[in-house]
């Protein structure tokens, strides 16, 4: 890796700009870079810039590595008490006809259909329906685990789980030791948005605020448990509010160590109430990908959602800091599709995953959820 270090040393040195050499040094040094470097990253990088350095980062951690999983998705309804104005998948529990609603033989019949496969994860997340409660999830995550004991169940935002514990009467403690009992292993990163509440009250004023936000997710790391965060951006947020939401989550992080993977999520324009506002460009996309790695040193992984970004932008995302691409999903999931994601049927198999990897020279890794590395197929041959 020296030569490595000294070629990036080299690009950061032909910086004319003193302060983003001097931001640069620090990354190469290992230093912590600080909220107003973050801001000056996203002003004034030029995208080379920090493309190199979240590479240089991206491969001083984990090599060309890179991370999916074998999981899928139940959504158990997107009928949702909330309105956030970037939505395009949820309906308003007035107009639930328009919606959808599963019960526990549903979802049971969901992970069934998977009986025999070597799929590892399932992934629970949807809207908040106030019929479906504390005891409807408890009894959920109990039958899947009494099907199948070996399935990791990562499931419930802070939203759904906020609305939950105060409708059962539970503190966040109470509620996420329940879940946990019940077989709840981990939290998926969902429901962050942009903390800052000059943001939040725009765009998702009636859900679960910050500070919950992170009460839940600190909950859950109390248990031993682990969960990733999101940021939702290319909408209405400034750079510094981008900074602000990876600086409270580091914060967290330092005390905790709970968080697995940061996981930046493109803003979709379509079908809903902030469909006025253009969409971040590539560029941008993955300049946001490339300052996550670089300014979340001590988020072990930083994911790009391939049915979001759509496949061939995850590809270039592992050059600007990404190490994993989530996992086959087997087109269980709606929530982008309705919103415009350029994966419409986001589904791949594990062989079209590999490829995917190895096209651009990484080392394609299947893990679980909390990244024990289960097989490397770098050298596999498909039949």
């Amino acid at each position: 890796m020296q030569h490595a270090t000294a070629a990036i040393t080299i690009i950061v040195n032909n910086t004319a700009d003193q302060e983003l050499q001097a931001s640069g040094h620090k990354i190469i040094q290992g230093q912590r870079i600080s909220f107003d470097e973050g801001v000056l990253l996203f002003e004034k990088a030029p995208l080379p810039f920090v493309g190199a350095l979240a590479n240089w980062v991206r491969e001083e951690k984990h090599g060309n590595k890179t991370y999916f999983n074998r999981n899928f998705h139940i959504e158990p309804t997107n009928v949702c008490v909330f309105s956030c104005k970037f939505c395009s998948y949820s309906r308003l529990y007035a107009h639930k006809e328009e919606g959808w609603e599963l019960s526990i033989d549903d979802m049971l019949n969901i992970v069934k259909k998977y009986d025999g496969q070597p799929v590892t994860e399932v992934h629970i997340v949807g809207g908040v329906h106030p019929k479906l409660n504390m005891h409807f999830f408890l009894e959920t995550i109990k039958a899947i685990k009494n099907h199948r004991p070996d399935l990791h169940i990562k499931g419930f935002t802070p939203v759904e789980l906020d609305y939950m514990f105060r409708k059962a009467k539970l503190t966040v403690e109470e509620g996420i030791k329940m879940l946990h009992d019940a077989g709840l292993q981990s939290l998926p990163g969902g429901g962050a948005e942009i903390f800052h509440p000059e943001v939040r009250s725009v765009i998702c004023d009636d859900k679960v605020d910050a500070e919950g936000w992170l009460h839940i997710h600190r909950a859950a790391h109390d248990l031993g448990m682990h969960s990733n965060a999101t940021m939702l951006y290319g909408h209405i947020e400034k750079y510094w509010h981008r900074v602000d939401h990876m600086e409270r989550l580091r914060q967290m992080q330092d005390e905790t160590k709970g968080f697995n993977t940061f996981i930046p999520l493109k803003f979709r324009n379509k079908e809903n109430d902030m469909s006025n506002i253009a969409e971040s460009t590539v560029i941008e996309d993955m300049k946001v990908y490339a300052i996550a790695r670089l300014y979340m040193d001590n988020f072990p992984h930083i994911k790009a959602y391939w049915p979001m970004l759509g496949r061939q932008n995850a590809q270039l995302s592992l050059s600007f800091g990404v190490n994993d691409i989530d996992g086959t999903i087997d087109d269980s999931t709606k929530i982008y599709a309705m919103a415009g994601s350029e994966e419409q049927t986001p589904s791949m198999n594990t062989e079209e995953l590999v490829t995917l990897i190895k096209q651009v020279k990484r080392q394609p890794i299947e893990r679980d959820t909390v990244y024990n590395e289960i097989k490397d197929y770098s050298e596999y041959v498909f039949a």
